[in-house]
């Protein structure tokens, strides 16, 4: 099994519980229950940049567990219950008397690395969901209002006649590494920091298998033509609310035909070069440098450069 970035948890996430009209105000007023606060898509973490911690604070004596913009059961640990809350009311943490001191709110993408792998799915799982609630306060059926049910893991719109029930979503992309030979074929977008080069990824259209996904996203932004498909694994990508399905594809040709729209430039490149580049490749500092390394993207390169 392939243990990506953000699917490890020890999380049990207490389905069962969802559906008791109580479990959230019993959750929150019991004194071991523990929030992980998410402020505007970013997570709270204390200690050392090389080795942080998230702070969870306890749920009874936390003044903004009420007025939190939402809050969800994100499940069990060892009977202790985590309780995601939004803060993004609060225009300045730092400001805040009862949270400055507690860390900083940083961007997973950039901290995620540097997390236990426990830690950082709790912390996926919990911006993932607050930023689901945050975009559907109001129906997309009707406009109406929308209620927080089932402990945080739906949303009821509050029209009679509409009554629409909302519930997280997720979009499936495909990320594929083709190779050919001992090069592998790598780009970038128009909009990635500069120097970045990666696998290519595409989001799934509906109707679509994941593997019609991958012949169509490859042979459209490159004109690549591919046989000996194989799934490799799946990571969440909590950016905003992506699920990555890794493959691997042998390229049939070679010849680049380019979607300048999507794709800015690419290459094949040989594994010889990839494994000779200097240090700065690798930790996003150099001219040429490849994805981060908390990503699937990576793990497809980084194995698929170890194989030769």
């Amino acid at each position: 099994m392939h243990d990506n970035v953000f699917t490890q948890s020890r999380l049990d996430r207490a389905h069962t519980l969802r559906h008791q009209d109580d479990t959230l105000e019993a959750t929150l007023a019991h004194p071991a229950t523990r929030l992980v606060p998410v402020w505007r898509t970013k997570n709270l973490v204390n200690g050392p940049r090389a080795g942080p911690k998230p702070v969870l604070v306890p749920a009874a004596t936390a003044w903004w567990r009420q007025p939190a913009g939402a809050v969800a059961l994100l499940g069990l640990v060892d009977g202790v219950a985590y309780v995601a809350a939004d803060l993004s009311d609060i225009d300045e943490p730092k400001a805040h008397p009862d949270l400055a001191g507690l860390g900083a709110f940083v961007d997973l993408r950039t901290m995620g690395q540097f997390l236990t792998p426990a830690d950082a799915g709790l912390l996926a799982y919990a911006r993932a969901l607050m930023w689901w609630h945050q975009r559907h306060r109001f129906c997309g059926v009707c406009g109406s209002p929308t209620d927080s049910r089932e402990a945080g893991h739906s949303r009821i719109c509050r029209s009679r006649q509409c009554g629409t029930a909302h519930f997280p979503r997720t979009d499936p992309a495909v990320i594929v590494l083709v190779h050919h030979g001992d090069h592998c074929l790598l780009a970038r977008q128009p909009g990635w920091p500069a120097g970045m080069h990666s696998v290519l990824a595409g989001f799934v259209e509906p109707g679509e298998s994941l593997e019609s996904c991958v012949h169509r996203e490859v042979g459209e932004e490159t004109g690549i033509a591919l046989a000996d498909l194989l799934y490799h694994s799946s990571q969440p990508w909590p950016f905003p609310q992506s699920l990555m399905v890794g493959f691997t594809a042998r390229a049939l040709t070679t010849d680049l035909r380019l979607d300048d729209r999507e794709i800015e430039h690419a290459d094949w490149y040989a594994r010889d070069w990839l494994n000779s580049l200097p240090p700065g490749a690798y930790d996003g500092t150099g001219p040429f440098h490849l994805p981060r390394r908390i990503s699937i993207a990576r793990r497809l390169l980084d194995e698929w450069r170890s194989a030769g």
